[in-house]
């Protein structure tokens, strides 16, 4: 079933291949969704249900996830970004845009508005990663983060138990989607060959933090930023416990990053959520992503 056409969506063609994209409400400017390392944009269908209220909403599948053409991942964060500027303008969505972007898609987001800055309205960062959290987190946190490289070799044996596990996971986050959604996703997701592809997304990130840094400045936007702050069921039941007894410390070190970066834009701000995690900032509260939309859209 992993081979199965994408439940909501067109495959639209770019240079390097077919992409998926998805949309739905009216008028503008478009929130476009960039999904987390390793995720669909279908992860983001209730945050792309609510903000489709009031404006046009956009998901997408970056090349090598979804249901986007696979392609060796983990690909430059050049390369990402005029995939996405190539699948917007093929798939006529107007710009300005807002960009969305949760985790290693905000980091993807800010890359876009610093290269192409007359193309974005706004930015909405969920809890986003960013270039310079390695010198903020503690020492273990930022060795196990510096060490998922492409050198890393993934065991073949215990990959099967880790697809069932994260499988399981994801389906009870999403248990009461719809199932004609919810199946598809955890069947494309998480066939071998594409849960591959998604451990291997984040490979590169060294790499990816400097071409963010050597792209200059972050432009004068519209910007809120959503750092989450509690935790969640399904962020507790897969972390192994040495991630998990740093946690506070990192998610600290974290939000102080965030409020440094937000001091430095003169029209940014920093949200902070105190009940939600990291994963289930777009699952369980897609009321906060769309009202931080709604407020960069208003101003």
């Amino acid at each position: 079933m992993d081979d199965a056409p994408a439940p909501l969506g067109t495959r639209y063609p770019v240079p390097a291949g077919q992409m998926l994209l998805h949309r739905s409400g009216r008028g503008g400017p478009p929130a476009v969704f960039l999904a987390g390392g390793g995720m669909s944009g279908l992860h983001g269908l209730r945050l792309h249900e609510r903000v489709a209220e009031f404006t046009t909403s956009v998901l997408v599948d970056r090349l090598g996830l979804g249901w986007s053409d696979p392609v060796e991942l983990p690909r430059s964060g050049t390369r990402v970004t005029d995939d996405l500027r190539a699948l917007l303008q093929v798939a006529d969505v107007p710009g300005p845009r807002v960009l969305v972007g949760h985790s290693l898609g905000g980091l993807y987001a800010r890359l876009y508005a610093k290269r192409f800055p007359d193309e974005v309205a706004g930015l909405v960062l969920l809890d986003p990663t960013h270039e310079e959290i390695v010198q903020r987190l503690p020492a273990e946190a930022a060795q196990r983060l510096l060490a998922w490289t492409t050198d890393v070799e993934l065991p073949a044996d215990g990959l099967p138990a880790m697809r069932d596990a994260y499988r399981a996971a994801v389906g009870r986050a999403l248990a009461d989607w719809p199932a004609e959604v919810r199946e598809p996703l955890l069947a494309r997701g998480f066939g071998p060959a594409a849960h591959l592809r998604s451990l291997r997304e984040s490979m590169n990130l060294p790499e990816l933090f400097q071409e963010v840094r050597d792209a200059g400045p972050d432009p004068d936007l519209p910007l809120v930023l959503v750092s989450a702050m509690g935790s969640d069921a399904f962020a507790a039941e897969l972390s192994p416990p040495e991630a998990r007894a740093g946690a506070a410390a990192a998610a600290r070190a974290k939000h102080e990053l965030y409020a440094d970066f937000i001091a430095t834009l003169p029209r940014a701000e920093l949200r902070r959520l105190d009940d939600v995690g990291h994963s289930g900032l777009v699952w369980s509260r897609p009321d906060v992503a769309a009202r931080a939309v709604r407020d960069v859209l208003a101003s």
